[in-house]
């Protein structure tokens, strides 16, 4: 009886730890990104002129002034090649094709950035609503939004704007240029 007992705490211990180092590891993979704040400072800083020569209109009006497209409207929204998704603000990866998703929302989405430290959230309390922005971590440029009500395994939505972003196919160059291909 005695060994019976034994096996069955053995089994139930080995069984807990592995349910646990699942999870870690889950966790481990699709890391927060950090929070930012109106001191941060970021390594790209350029004169609102510079910004306006460099980007599009349209670049210009979601980067530096916060802006959305309307729903539908940008290219990426219904586009599943496999690449890159890199900023067309700094030039620096953002997404990978592998966690972009359809959330149906008109917006292309993604459940997790391709590196905790490629994006900064920062507060956003317009239109009478808390929120969370997505910021470029180079430049501090708004890409988007992040919501708790993505797909597994992070449960995150990364709504972004088209237009901030620069697509490179598979196997690509990384762009060197802001404006669209």
């Amino acid at each position: 009886m005695r060994t019976q007992y034994f096996i069955l705490l053995t089994a139930i211990t080995l069984l807990t730890a592995s349910c646990g180092t699942a999870q870690t590891t889950k966790k481990d993979k699709y890391p927060n990104p950090p929070v930012a704040n109106s001191k941060t400072v970021y390594p790209i800083r350029l004169t609102e002129a510079e910004w306006k020569s460099m980007l599009t209109t349209d670049q210009y009006y979601i980067f530096r002034q916060e802006g959305t497209e309307r729903a539908g409207t940008g290219k990426y929204d219904h586009f599943y090649e496999k690449g890159t998704y890199y900023s067309a603000a700094s030039l620096q990866p953002l997404f990978i094709s592998e966690t972009k998703f359809n959330s149906g929302t008109g917006w292309p989405s993604f459940y997790a950035p391709i590196t905790s430290d490629a994006v900064k959230l920062l507060k956003d309390q317009s239109f009478g609503s808390v929120r969370w922005a997505v910021v470029d971590s180079k430049s501090g440029s708004h890409l988007g939004h992040v919501f708790d009500d993505g797909p597994d395994p992070t449960g995150k939505r990364y709504c972004m704007n088209s237009a901030a972003l620069l697509f490179v196919p598979e196997g690509g160059k990384a762009p060197t240029s802001s404006k669209p291909q």
